[in-house]
């Protein structure tokens, strides 16, 4: 049995996981120029090598989704027989929309679309016309869409299965022990669980400093605060403040409350946009943007165009992909967590479809209405992002009725969408480095809650925000391998279920 309450001073993946962690983090100080070189040398190489990998590995993905949500598993539970949802939907749904979409919507749900309307993705488009427009839309909602979700269900799931249905642990190298008949030796072991928690520190730090950058900055519109760095500090100790905080009252308060508060409070935004833009316009582009999206899905879900260089591919499909994939240990360890007694199709179903729905709606609603100002009105939102992303959401404001309002809600939303996402972070990273627990300790919960606020505010300082990002996306090479291992293991498990339960059914 797995000894839940096992301290992080005696177990190995803490220790090595944080160490590098720290060693990462102090040579990306001292010798920043060096540390973003070699960390942009090999994510250009992984994803110019291996894109090919991320693109069909997640269209894998997505099938593999389907068939185990309608075919003969679709009626097993996580958990027992007669075990119930510990969530009601309604939160269930707020969970998944805050860990697996975090700050990422709130930032590109305006700068993706403005960013390709710019600079559209093939040569033969000019850029700010209709067509550009157009072809903005189709491929923020397939970014956003049910592609990058394929991942975090298929993690959650593997995870969910042998946690509640096999009543194993949350590791991840649990989900992959079936393929080795239950005999893989600790060093592996080890060095998946260790992966898993690096990936997730540095995309959660990373993500942390994003959003504080996007605080800053609103701050700096509404209140005329200077967005300098020391204001930045000053944001980041609050946040760690707030979600450390939140992080003593468990799932079923803090988070779970957050949660709550984060879709509220982002409907009332999309409800506010939707009614107060161009409202026809954003029925017409969803509409549109999901014809679109349904009729070239397959083609943007292989395209690499290798005959014309394919670096705009790289730079936005492939990233996304090793970004979701790099996230999935956290994302999906989580919302595994707060799936406990539902079915396999009510998971897939709830997981790969209700949030991309989420996202696709407010794409349409927010990147809409930008395009629509700069359309037909003659805005310069386009021109704005293309100098600075992170003034997208609050130029587009200035174009709608109260803007300092609605300037103030979306603050408050990125500071509870950082404090869930972060007290997420940390509860996963708590299950990680104590052999699995469902109940980390405190102390465990603090050390990396404060590592991830410690490294956001380094990066702030050093401005190697950018370095680390694509130094956590490396990992999504070895990840993507996990996963597909995942996949057959999962399925092997079932198999055996299945045939177990009834011999003579094949």
């Amino acid at each position: 049995m797995v000894n839940e309450n096992k301290t992080p001073h005696h177990n190995v993946v803490f220790w090595i996981s944080s160490i590098t962690v720290i060693i990462l983090v102090l040579f990306g100080v001292f010798l920043p120029k060096v540390f973003a070189k070699g960390a942009n040398w090999a994510f250009n190489f992984t994803t110019y090598a291996f894109g090919w990998l991320f693109l069909i590995s997640v269209f894998f993905f997505i099938l593999f989704c389907i068939y185990l949500a309608f075919g003969k598993y679709g009626k097993i539970k996580l958990g027992s027989d007669d075990e119930k949802p510990e969530f009601s939907f309604f939160t269930w749904v707020g969970m998944l929309f805050s860990a697996g979409f975090g700050i990422g919507l709130v930032f590109w749900g305006i700068a993706e679309p403005m960013s390709h309307y710019f600079s559209p993705p093939t040569p033969d488009i000019m850029g700010q016309t209709p067509e550009a427009a157009r072809t903005a839309m189709r491929f923020s909602f397939f970014h956003w869409g049910i592609s990058q979700w394929s991942v975090f269900t298929i993690v959650g799931l593997a995870i969910g299965y042998f946690q509640f249905r096999k009543k194993g642990n949350s590791l991840i190298s649990t989900t992959i022990t079936p393929l080795f008949r239950n005999n893989i030796h600790s060093f592996w072991r080890h060095l998946i669980d260790i992966l898993a928690v690096i990936a997730t520190v540095m995309g959660v730090a990373t993500s942390l400093g994003l959003g504080i950058l996007q605080i800053s900055g609103g701050m700096n519109l509404v209140f005329s605060i200077p967005a300098t760095v020391y204001v930045q500090l000053i944001i980041t100790v609050i946040l760690l403040v707030l979600y450390l905080s939140s992080s003593t009252t468990g799932l079923n308060k803090g988070i779970k409350y957050l949660s709550n508060l984060n879709l509220s409070l982002a409907l009332i935004l999309m409800l506010f946009v939707f009614i107060f833009g161009p409202t026809v316009f954003i029925l017409n582009s969803f509409v549109q943007g999901i014809g679109d999206y349904f009729q070239r899905f397959i083609d943007m879900s292989l395209r690499l165009r290798p005959y014309s260089g394919g670096k705009w591919i790289r730079d936005w499909t492939i990233f996304y992909w090793a970004w979701a994939i790099a996230w999935s240990p956290f994302v999906g360890g989580f919302i595994a967590r707060v799936s406990r007694g539902r079915t396999i199709r009510e998971f897939v179903i709830g997981v790969l479809l209700i949030p991309p729905l989420i996202a696709l709606v407010w794409t349409a609603v927010f990147g809409g209405t930008a395009l629509h100002i700069d359309l037909f009105q003659n805005g310069q939102i386009a021109e704005a992002v293309d100098r600075d992303v992170a003034s997208a959401l609050f130029t587009t404001y200035s174009y709608l009725p109260f803007p300092i309002l609605s300037s103030i809600l979306s603050i408050i939303l990125i500071f509870t969408f950082l404090i869930t996402s972060a007290d997420s972070a940390t509860f996963v990273l708590g299950m990680m480095t104590t052999n699995g627990s469902l109940n980390p300790p405190m102390l465990t919960k603090i050390i990396w809650g404060t590592l991830i606020a410690a490294i956001a505010a380094v990066l702030l300082i050093s401005s190697g925000l950018e370095g680390l990002q694509t130094a956590s996306l490396i990992s999504a090479l070895p990840f993507t391998l996990i996963l597909i291992a995942m996949s057959f293991s999962l399925l092997a498990s079932l198999k055996k279920e299945v045939f177990t339960k009834n011999p003579k059914r094949k």
